[in-house]
């Protein structure tokens, strides 16, 4: 069986009898020997190479779910990630200028959410198996950056003390400047004695601050992040860029994409990697869901002298989106949704009398359902701009400019 191309998740397609064969870990113009039967084809053989095909940097690389394309040739792979925002784009008929994609992922990711389970025959602490809920106990993660070598041995350690509640764990892990900052889910209140493990444990491996149920049990040292001229302290368990080269790439397209504007308001701002950059040129109006995010945000801001004013607002914006009237005042908006994109509020984007629109993705699809409401409005999708800051995953993320 002849494979023919790449589907949008990474899995080799092929053409079978009744449609088509999806087959994880094979490559465009591959040889495939392929048992057919429940639930799904079970690949047997690769009888042709791709000549892209390279041997996997993670010894859990196929029984992982993390990765899927370390098999893959890092060049194809980015002109593959391209071609899904191609292909996006074309089908909601707009045509755009893609840009070529921007390798954003640097020195790695700088956070990462392990699952911990205990059963019969102990603790078990990693990632979830590919196709499955299941656990698989991992050794190692060569995508984590540096600053993240010692997280799987601090996610072992805090799911030793906390998995006997028989309680699934969610435990991210994030890299700051002042060290790790831990932030746990799934557990419920702490006993006292939880406590003082976790406090005991937060001394031993030197961490900044443990968090469960985002309630800071201990905080050794203030968790901090540069960005921009400010250093922002983030809640336990916010949301960040995976990766810092990434922040800074998507900033970057960001600020080029607001131009001269001079009054901005950012939407879906978290804890401001791009207002809190854009503050040095510019008045922001930053709105979030997250209120710890957006008091975090402000904090920063006013610990630092000769920035433009900056003010912030806690918004659910799916229920309670920007209107018109409140938009039409801003020379610019940026935007930068979750995966499901923004529907409420790009309708009324498209009501507004807004110029210029930057809005910043996570997922090709939405971005193109949201970016055919604007242009049915008059706006014109100026430049599209991939970002690659998960390497060997099929997600891309992408920076859209519109404008009136």
């Amino acid at each position: 069986m002849a494979v023919a191309y790449l589907g949008v998740r990474g899995d080799g397609v092929a053409d079978g009898l009744h449609g088509p064969v999806f087959l994880p870990f094979t490559l465009p113009d591959e040889e495939v020997l392929v048992e057919f039967g429940a639930p799904s084809p079970k690949l047997l053989a690769i009888e042709r190479a791709s000549v892209d095909r390279v041997g996997p940097i993670c010894r859990h690389f196929g029984d992982c779910g993390g990765c899927r394309l370390q098999h893959w040739r890092h060049a194809p792979s980015l002109v593959w990630k391209r071609g899904l925002v191609l292909e996006a784009l074309r089908a909601q008929g707009i045509e755009a200028h893609v840009a070529s994609i921007v390798d954003a992922h640097g020195a790695g990711r700088r956070r990462a959410i392990f699952h911990a389970r205990r059963d019969a025959k102990g603790t078990h602490v990693g990632f979830m198996r590919m196709g499955s809920h299941a656990i698989i106990a991992i050794e190692e993660c060569p995508i984590l950056a540096p600053s993240m070598a010692m997280s799987l041995s601090v996610a072992t350690d805090v799911a030793e003390i906390l998995t006997k509640s028989n309680k699934p764990l969610d435990i991210a892990v994030t890299a700051t400047d002042a060290g790790l900052d831990i932030a746990v889910k799934g557990h419920g209140p702490l006993t006292p004695a939880e406590s003082e493990r976790v406090v005991a444990l937060a001394t031993r491996h030197d961490l900044a601050r443990c968090a469960n149920h985002n309630e800071v049990i201990v905080e050794r040292r203030q968790p901090l992040m540069v960005i921009g001229s400010c250093r922002v302290a983030p809640p336990p368990g916010v949301f960040l860029q995976p990766t810092m080269q990434g922040e800074a790439a998507l900033a970057a397209l960001v600020a080029d994409g607001v131009g001269e504007a001079r009054n901005i308001v950012d939407l879906f701002c978290g804890i401001g990697p791009f207002a809190l950059r854009l503050a040095a040129k510019a008045q922001i109006s930053a709105f979030d869901s997250e209120a710890d995010a957006i008091a975090a945000l402000i904090k920063a801001a006013r610990g630092v002298s000769g920035l433009k004013p900056v003010r912030g607002e806690a918004r659910d914006l799916f229920r309670r989106p920007l209107l018109p009237l409140e938009i039409n005042g801003f020379d610019a908006i940026i935007l930068n949704p979750p995966r499901q994109g923004a529907q409420a509020q790009i309708r009324e984007l498209a009501r507004s009398r807004a110029l210029r629109v930057v809005y910043v993705s996570c997922n090709a699809a939405t971005f193109a359902r949201d970016a055919a409401v604007l242009i049915r409005s008059g706006f014109r999708l100026e430049r599209v701009t991939p970002v690659d800051q998960f390497r060997y995953n099929f997600h891309v993320e992408l920076v859209g400019v519109f404008i009136r």
